[in-house]
């Protein structure tokens, strides 16, 4: 189902509505975001939108975002005064993003596993974090948001070009 844009409806209220709409309850959240793959010029993420629109869903108690060691002391900067935490790692981002979300789905207070990336290699988490009663949100910017990663979520959410929310 694609949310059409509407004039009058700011596009978080919009989402927002579909989001509410979807909840029993609220529920405890854990977002990991993918720095180096979403972090970029081209996508103009905004961290503040998509924790406003998780928590219209649920409650985030964990919110980090994964950076290689290259990031900038101002890029950290921004990232902390937008309430995430950043991790940095002289590593593959990917695996130690990986790691995390395997704590959190192993969390007991954890009930949304939410994912900011585009990468098809974090198919594999959400299937067991499904497996482990965890709701999953997947949340990745065009061009590049892989399919098979959209499908294997409970709620996917594509931020397109001309920066409006579908949900699919």
């Amino acid at each position: 189902m694609a949310i059409k844009p509407s004039i009058n409806v700011p596009k978080i209220q919009r989402f927002k509505k579909i989001l509410s709409a979807k909840r029993e309850s609220k529920k405890n959240i854990g977002v990991l975001v993918d720095g180096p793959n979403m972090l970029r010029k081209e996508f103009n993420l905004n961290l503040k939108e998509i924790r406003e629109i998780l928590c219209d869903y649920g409650y985030i108690k964990v919110a980090k975002v994964f950076l290689n060691q290259y990031a900038g002391d101002k890029l950290v900067e921004a990232i902390e005064n937008q309430g995430f935490e950043p991790v940095i790692t002289s590593g593959d981002v990917d695996v130690r993003m990986a790691v995390e979300a395997m704590e959190i789905i192993y969390n007991d207070n954890i009930d949304v596993l939410a994912l900011v990336t585009r990468d098809a290699d974090f198919k594999a988490v959400l299937k067991k974090a499904m497996e482990y009663g965890k709701e999953t949100i997947i949340m990745g910017a065009e061009p590049g948001f892989s399919t098979a990663l959209k499908n294997s979520a409970d709620i996917a959410i594509t931020l397109n070009e001309e920066q409006e929310y579908e949900e699919e």
